[in-house]
């Protein structure tokens, strides 16, 4: 294999290894500060960055105050501290040794106002800013305003040209590195477009020789690109290595450090992992992001898998033929389906699935009463962790609401990201992984169900492996 070259990252030369940013807590202070200290960099999240007391015990997630609005305050006082001390963690770690980064979801909510609290009391603490879900515009503004990097994830170079005529153009000198993310291999949320297909996986390859074409054109050849989502071996990536065609190029490691000593996930979680299948990490639509995203086909997915399929369109009076009468609500209010569709209605309730819950797209989904009393539990609990959420129709700004219907065919992603961090029943958690974890139950490294140090898996990597 080539000889793998040290690139330069956020101003310091340092390994082509990147830490994926992984958020609500499966990266932070210990597992960047691991990472920048083998000579890679260090990437913690920034959402629902957690603190910890005097004796290293994280303080829980909790919400005092009554309505949404109050509980938003929190969640972003909350978001504020934890990551400053995670950055400080890191860089006690590290000693500065590498770059540290921070992860901002876009479309987290409150993700600017965290963000910019972080950056003022973290000052000199962090050389990056990581940030994708959405379309960061603004990205480059703050990342000027506090002088530090700012890489920006994409998933096709039409993407990065619509941020960098929108207002990159006017900040390129802080512009650390683009990080292309592959959207049918990468694990959490992603970024398929509308005209893509999520059955129809493209090479990475061809969309990066796209994104590098327009990198060049407005001068950006000395920026890297940032391969992110499928990346194992790196002697798979042997043709990418100075290939003028992909130009100047490092690797992002998401997937594959979250298996290591440092890092935070719950031992379940880890173990998990060895056993998951080729073909059992599902790309789906049911996160409230409105995104598509990458998780381990588990019970929770089967549930809301099941819970879409029994679901039929309505109409509130007769058009068309939707005229058979359905009682719908306490009250029985008539609305109207079609005959075929009432008579699945019918095999759904006796099945135990007798309560109807209304859809944003004039449709209604079936679910036993047990769950819709949870439905309605996490949509009263909501905090405003999204800037908009389509399953509390809270958005974090204007009149605080999206104007659409609460959707019962999504979930509370907070709730069930953070259950699975905690360890909870995780057949009932949102557990993210890119779509190569099942090759830890088959590379060699992990043999006996090894869980290798940050520095192991580094050395490991470097190897090509």
């Amino acid at each position: 294999m080539k000889e793998l070259n040290s690139v330069i990252v956020s101003g310091k030369e340092v390994l082509p290894i990147i830490e994926g940013g992984k958020g609500i807590g499966a990266s932070n202070g210990f597992s960047a500060g691991a990472m920048a200290a083998a000579g890679g960099v260090g990437t913690f999240s920034g959402a629902n960055a957690l603190t910890y007391d005097e004796n290293g015990i994280p303080y829980p997630a909790e919400y005092k105050t009554a309505t949404r609005r109050e509980r938003h305050e929190e969640l972003v006082e909350q978001g504020v501290r934890g990551g400053i001390q995670q950055a400080q963690i890191a860089r006690d770690i590290c000693g500065g040794k590498s770059p540290v980064h921070i992860n901002v979801l876009w479309e987290q909510g409150g993700a600017e106002r965290i963000l910019r609290g972080v950056l003022e009391g973290a000052k000199g603490l962090i050389s990056g800013i990581t940030c994708g879900a959405g379309m960061p515009y603004r990205l480059g503004e703050i990342a000027t305003e506090y002088n530090v990097y700012y890489y920006p994830i994409v998933s096709s170079a039409r993407a990065f040209r619509a941020l960098w005529k929108r207002g990159y153009n006017k900040r390129s000198e802080l512009l650390g590195g683009v990080v292309y993310e592959d959207p049918w291999l990468a694990g959490g949320h992603n970024g398929l477009s509308n005209s893509e297909n999520p059955l129809e996986p493209q090479r990475p390859y061809e969309r990066i020789v796209a994104l590098r074409a327009y990198m060049d054109e407005v001068g950006l050849q000395h920026v890297p690109i940032v391969m992110a989502g499928g990346v194992w071996h790196l002697e798979d990536f042997e043709d990418w290595l100075d290939n003028p065609e992909i130009g100047l190029i490092t690797f992002q490691f998401g997937t594959r450090t979250l298996l290591t000593k440092e890092s935070p996930i719950p031992e379940e979680w880890k173990q998990k992992l060895f056993d998951v299948k080729e073909g059992e990490v599902l790309l789906h639509k049911f996160s409230p992001t409105g995104f598509y995203s990458s998780a381990v086909k588990n019970g929770l997915l089967n549930m809301l898998i099941g819970r879409s399929e029994r679901q039929v369109p309505y109409s509130a009076k007769p058009e068309g033929d939707k005229v058979v009468e359905f009682p719908f609500g306490r009250r029985g209010r008539p609305i109207y389906l079609t005959a075929e569709d009432k008579a699945k209605t019918e095999q759904y309730i006796a099945a135990g699935y007798d309560v109807p819950m209304k859809t944003p797209d004039e449709t209604i989904v079936f679910v036993d009463e047990e769950e819709s009393q949870k439905i309605l539990k996490s949509q009263a609990d909501c905090m405003g962790c999204l800037s908009h959420c389509s399953f509390s129709n809270w958005k974090d700004y204007d009149d605080f609401t999206t104007g659409k219907r609460a959707d019962p065919r999504s979930f509370c992603i907070q709730e069930r990201l953070q259950g699975a961090i905690r360890g909870e029943d995780l057949e009932k958690q949102l557990v993210f992984a890119g779509h190569n974890a099942y090759k830890f139950g088959q590379d060699p490294f992990y043999k006996d169900r090894f869980i290798p140090t940050v520095q192991q898996l580094v050395d490991r990597i470097m190897t090509g492996k």
